[in-house]
């Protein structure tokens, strides 16, 4: 039997279980459980934007403040950045009070377009054929229709609900526990930086040069080899890596939420982004167990549970440990080149296409605010789940029966628990374990 959408909608209507169907935006666009985004938009329509729902109230922020995330993620920053000369300058529509507080409401941001040019895809080859390794062949067999113009919701102009939101998000975290969300590039093809410490870097370092590598040697090194590809007209790609300080032991939930799954999530979301790492990632398939593993120890003035190093970046078990918490995201070559590719067109006839245009040749400087958007909006939505469950109410056990406090900003109440067992003399504690 065969039913409308209108007979669909009519039978939820009268069903004992009608109030549990809710209609949200449609598949694809929204991101997070608690802390919600959803972004909407195309690259060459009249803007792109996000609705932020799920914002605590009573948070101070400001247009300014959102903006300075979208002046680093606008085009036409640099010679390795595409030219298209966009302000992306952000209106809020909802969501604060007249002295800039959030009200609890949701908060509607927008950008409006206003250098798009349409005609350098419609008025050629582009109209009719698909770019290789672009969305525009995988839109058109999903939907059957696709916005020829900037390649619709697979531009990175999307991104900029995103960034806006994630601005919010990064004021949160600050508020909440000093949480800083940094991202740098970290490499250029086999470029890698070599001086960067993770500790201490600032987002004044990364922003010192175009290509946002705080490492001025290797920023260098890579400058050389983008400008290289590019004025052969090809494209080239990389690595983002993204380090968040202060965030405390306890967000993420395991098996299905696990926190550097919603990392993997949010990172891999963003346009170009094929690759994924959590602390060591691949790199620690080369060690053994004891190499691999980051050993515990007391932190001699807090008292607070630490790891000696930090190969599982901030994450065991799907559950953050209070560590910094460190990804990387490995970006494509931009597709869109202004070489010759072999392509076929939409009605199944092979041709060659050569790319028209204003593009990318380096995703990877204004992918470094994209990925701190998208780390900070998980991380946000990851603390006010943890508020949810586990902090509702307080753990009113005595301080020996909760487990030591654990990561870079916790303390134990008195400091250090003096080492009974060392006292004592004791070795090795032996561990039975029968583990599947």
């Amino acid at each position: 039997m065969k039913l409308s959408f209108t007979s669909f909608i009519g039978i939820l209507a009268i069903t004992p279980t009608a109030s549990a169907f809710t209609l949200t935006m449609g598949t694809g666009n929204s991101f997070g459980r608690v802390f919600r985004i959803s972004t909407w938009g195309e690259s060459h329509g009249g803007g792109v934007g996000v609705q932020l729902d799920g914002c605590p109230p009573r948070i101070p922020i400001t247009r300014d403040e959102i903006q300075v995330d979208l002046d680093r993620r606008r085009p036409g920053q640099s010679r390795i950045t595409t030219p298209r000369n966009e302000a992306d300058a952000v209106e809020i529509l909802s969501g604060l009070n007249p002295e800039d507080i959030t009200l609890g409401t949701p908060i509607a941001m927008l950008v409006r377009n206003k250098d798009q040019r349409s005609g350098d895809y419609l008025e050629n080859d582009m109209n009719v054929a698909y770019r290789p390794s672009h969305a525009d062949a995988t839109y058109d067999a999903k939907y059957g229709v696709r916005a020829i113009a900037g390649g619709g919701r697979s531009s990175a102009r999307e991104t900029i609900g995103r960034v806006a939101a994630g601005a919010i998000a990064r004021k949160i975290l600050k508020m909440y526990n000093g949480i800083e969300v940094l991202a740098y590039v970290s490499k250029v093809q086999d470029i890698a930086c070599e001086n960067v410490d993770d500790d201490t870097f600032t987002m004044e370092d990364v922003d010192a040069n175009i290509v946002r590598c705080p490492d001025p040697e290797s920023a260098e090194r890579m400058l050389e080899r983008i400008d290289e590809i590019r004025k052969t007209g090809n494209s080239i790609g990389g690595v983002v890596t993204c380090v968040a300080r202060n965030v405390p032991a306890g967000l993420g939930a395991p098996v299905f939420d696990k926190l550097e799954a919603d990392l993997a999530k949010a990172c891999m979301s963003i346009p170009a982004a094929k690759g994924f790492e959590s602390g060591d990632g691949f790199a620690g398939t080369l060690l053994s167990g004891k190499d691999h593993n980051d050993e515990f120890y007391i932190d001699p003035e807090t008292g607070a549970t630490r790891t000696k190093t930090n190969r599982s970046g901030g994450i065991q078990g799907g559950i953050s440990n209070g560590e910094n918490i460190v990804v990387h995201v490995a970006f494509k070559p931009t597709s869109t080149i202004a070489k010759a590719q072999s392509t076929v067109t939409r009605d199944g006839q092979e041709v060659e296409l050569r790319g028209k245009g204003r593009h990318d040749p380096c995703v990877l400087p204004r992918a470094v605010p994209m990925v701190e958007a998208m780390v900070a909006l998980t991380l946000v939505d990851a603390l006010m789940c943890q508020q949810a469950q586990c902090e509702l109410f307080p753990n009113e056990a005595s301080q020996d029966e909760r487990p030591n406090p654990m990561g870079t900003t916790a303390k134990r109440e008195g400091g250090p628990k003096k080492n009974d067992l060392a006292a004592a003399g004791g070795g090795p504690i032996g561990l039975r374990v029968d583990e599947e």
